[in-house]
């Protein structure tokens, strides 16, 4: 039996916020940049849009590199595997740092990406085979809430230390605060059994063979639809709120400290509704994001409106992650948990790059009041998607094998 199935044992507390933490370095080194990106391109001499260009970079290795390195390393031990992916952070954190180049500097990234996504394909899948499946929803809201914490603390931290001290120190800080945590990860993260053993005569089957794969793939579309519509708008917030909305750009920090502030509220909500309403707790939380940005897309110049109702968006939108990994991990079979992680760690790169990418062009040919439009159409079409593939889902899994 897996710890995944059994129920006698205490609620994994260490353990999970264990995995918080260090979701919470993980994700404060891959948005640092963006952050110091006028610090980095004076120092090496570089445009900011290059600098930007190393977050594309490393997403766009998360999205290359997530499934093939969970299949080559899916039989080592996960917790090992864990404590060596931040070992690779380490190193790609302090080859940053030390990089004398902006080449030398995306080559680190490029580290750093690879380190991400077999990261997040471990991490993903470990919280599964801590709990049994009636506590997941509290169990993925504890440990997403290291990555919410990264956005309302980690990177404005980094960010001030890097203006402070140089960015090259502010990821050697990274570092060092990934090492302490490893430290604390060798001595208190459990270790799990995550290789089903086959009863006596069971064949195995290959895992494309698992009947559970059509429910993975049809959350990873639906990440895909909802993470491209909230960043083809959300990327491009900033200069929506200072022109047409009309908040002061030294304002703007403000404003998204009080919605990151408001996606907690949302986590600590979907932990609730994940266990005891998994479809109608998400397609409500989808559904109140597409009124929200709605509403903001209709009264563009109005600052109160559209602060308020970023704060029921935020509320909205902030436990709607957790609730599709919660998900995952309740369709999921325990023998494809970690490859399903990859992939849906893989859908949510994906449609960060192709959001900002799309959003852009956008920007380019049209105006900046569309942006919200796009965001709600493609919102409802995840609605819709998931919905009408749910359904086709779960006649599938009733037939007979």
């Amino acid at each position: 039996m897996t710890q995944g199935t059994t129920t006698s044992k205490p609620f994994p507390w260490t353990g999970l916020f264990v995995l918080s933490a260090l979701i919470f370095t993980s994700v404060t080194s891959e948005f640092l940049p963006t952050g110091l990106l006028p610090d980095i391109a004076r120092d090496l001499h570089v445009t900011e849009s290059q600098v930007g260009l190393l977050i594309t970079l490393f997403a766009g290795t998360v999205v290359v590199s997530a499934a093939p390195l969970t299949a080559l390393t899916r039989r080592f031990p996960r917790k090992y595997l864990v404590i060596t992916v931040l070992f690779v952070f380490i190193l790609a954190n302090v080859l940053a740092a030390l990089a004398p180049t902006y080449e030398l500097l995306a080559a680190a990234r490029v580290v750093g990406g690879l380190a991400h996504g077999l990261f997040w394909a471990v991490v993903g899948g470990y919280t599964g085979y801590l709990v049994p499946k009636k506590q997941l929803g509290r169990a993925v809201a504890i440990t997403a809430g290291g990555g919410t914490a990264a956005f309302i603390l980690g990177v404005p931290v980094g960010t001030a230390l890097g203006h402070a001290v140089g960015w090259r120190l502010a990821f050697l800080a990274i570092a060092v605060i990934i090492l302490a945590l490893t430290i604390v990860a060798a001595r208190l993260l459990p270790h799990i059994q995550h290789i089903e053993p086959l009863a006596t005569g069971e064949i195995p089957l290959p895992l494309r063979k698992d009947r559970t794969i059509p429910g993975v793939v049809l959350i990873c579309v639906t990440v895909i639809l909802l993470m491209l519509g909230h960043n083809i708008f959300y990327t491009y917030i900033a200069p929506f709120l200072i022109s047409p909305v009309g908040v002061d750009s030294s304002a703007v920090a403000g404003v998204l400290f009080l919605y990151g502030g408001a996606g907690a509220i949302g986590l600590a909500l979907a932990g609730f509704f994940a266990d005891r309403y998994p479809r109608a707790g998400l397609v409500a939380a989808l559904a109140l994001v597409a009124v929200a940005v709605f509403v903001i897309a209709l009264f563009p110049t109005q600052p109160v409106i559209v602060i308020g109702t970023m704060v029921i968006w935020s509320i909205a939108f902030g436990g709607a992650p957790a609730m599709l990994q919660t998900r995952m991990l309740h369709t999921a079979s325990a023998r494809i948990r970690d490859v399903s992680s990859a992939y849906l760690t893989t859908s949510f790169n994906i449609a960060i790059g192709g959001g900002a990418l799309i959003g852009g062009i956008l920007l380019d040919r049209t105006n900046i009041t569309v942006l919200p439009f796009v965001d709600v159409a493609v919102t409802l079409l995840a609605i819709v998607v998931f919905l009408v593939g749910d359904g086709i889902v779960r006649r599938r899994l009733a037939r007979p094998r």
